[in-house]
């Protein structure tokens, strides 16, 4: 599958796991059944929608190029996500066990994936609002080695770009 410029349907999602693995299997079954890729992101480790944009977009680029480090795209796309090479650290960015909040890329978009999908997950159609709370923002600078210094320098407001600048950085650092 060509995954130059590949479209996805992104929407959140809400479910618990009781085992990775086993989720995973599930996932992807459907993905096979329907001929696309599923990959699912942990929202508490992301900035938003656009985060899961950005790593897609350049696990796609990586993938088609040849260049990718992962053997799978779901594993690139989180490879970006958390701005890293370490796998190990990449599948925090996924799912774990208990309580998730997640957003759901499916690429190509396929019809009836998302009501497949409605076995595993609930989906969650309420709108986000780009907020960013004080714990969340300490969580993702810890992440991402966001240094007090750097949001001084760019402000507050721009926090957001700062995180999006380590999913860019990945394939400077290759």
């Amino acid at each position: 599958m060509d995954m130059t410029e590949t479209p996805c349907e992104i929407y959140r999602a809400a479910f618990t796991v009781e085992n990775n693995a086993a989720f995973l299997r599930e996932i992807r079954k459907i993905a096979d059944e329907f001929g696309t890729h599923i990959i699912l992101f942990d929202a508490d480790r992301l900035v938003g929608r656009d985060h899961v944009e950005a790593a897609l977009r350049h696990a796609q680029r990586s993938w088609a190029a040849g260049e990718a480090i992962a053997n799978s795209l779901e594993m690139e796309a989180l490879l970006y996500a958390a701005g890293t090479r370490q796998c190990q650290v990449a599948s925090s960015f996924g799912i774990h066990p208990g309580e998730n909040r997640s957003y759901v890329a499916v690429c190509p978009p396929a019809p009836g994936v998302r009501d497949r999908l409605a076995g595993l997950v609930r989906i969650v159609d309420d709108e986000e609002d780009g907020a960013i709370d004080p714990a969340k923002r300490a969580r993702l600078a810890d992440l991402f080695a966001i240094t007090p210094e750097e949001v001084a320098v760019v402000g507050e407001e721009r926090f957001r770009e700062l995180v999006l600048e380590r999913v860019a950085l990945l394939d400077v650092y290759r």
